[in-house]
């Protein structure tokens, strides 16, 4: 018998708790700098230095980060499940966690790619410097959707949200596009469970379980509805 297919959409709450900032706190900066200033692709052009020794260090900050309670919930759930988790995040916390199936829609600060062929993806775990060359003599930048650059996976999210017999939103504040939209796909018929300090607008969707509390409280609420869920 096949699992019941489980969907989940994270955002950068989920992991705020490992210690990873979002510029979408109070602020409105990310680790002190604007968006417009280390992740656009203007920003690239003006100053590739500075936006090398930005990532560089979110990279440094993913290493340094341990998966929370939140990141290992969900992994346990593919006991149970068909999981399927798509992030808006750039860290592997999910994968660290134990999660086989993951999709990173703004790419992943631990690869890095080629400035004339966005297929040319490499691993990486130090520092991107100027003058560091993929094998066609582009650049090699940090492997993340910028601000203002188009989202190629959302097409493919969209279809994982169609196929969902359960679905989780976890630490979105849904108000970046593409990817708040998402969302849209679900089926009405469908669960969503909505895991967030501040439940973010979702009222005009139908058969919305909301849960106000952080990440990592909220997953074990999660647990219990879903587990209640699989004993009727």
């Amino acid at each position: 018998m096949s699992k019941p297919k489980l969907v989940v959409l994270t955002g950068a709450g989920i992991s705020a708790e490992s210690g990873l900032k979002t510029f979408r706190d109070s602020d409105g900066l990310w680790e002190g700098y604007n968006v417009e200033d280390v992740a656009t692709p203007g920003a690239w052009h003006r100053d590739p230095q500075l936006v090398l020794d930005f990532y560089n260090m979110r990279r440094k900050n993913v290493l340094e980060a341990q998966p929370n309670a939140a990141h290992i919930g969900l992994a346990e759930l593919e006991k149970h499940y068909d999981v399927s988790i798509v992030t808006q995040n750039i860290d592997d916390l999910h994968e660290r966690a134990g999660s086989t199936n993951v999709m990173h829609l703004h790419g992943e600060i631990l690869k890095m790619r080629s400035v004339k062929d966005e297929h040319k993806v490499y691993h990486i775990s130090g520092d991107i410097k100027p003058g560091d060359l993929a094998e066609d003599g582009g650049q090699l930048r940090p492997h993340i959707v910028w601000f203002e650059e188009s989202v190629p996976l959302i097409p493919s999210a969209a279809k994982i949200m169609k196929e969902a017999d359960v679905f989780v939103l976890i630490g979105s504040s849904l108000v970046v596009y593409p990817a708040a939209g998402l969302m849209d796909h679900v089926h009405n018929r469908v669960r969503k469970y909505v895991i967030d300090k501040r439940i973010p607008y979702v009222r005009h969707y139908d058969n919305v379980i909301p849960i106000e509390k952080s990440a990592t409280e909220g997953i074990k609420d999660l647990l219990q509805l879903l587990a209640k869920e699989r004993n009727f």
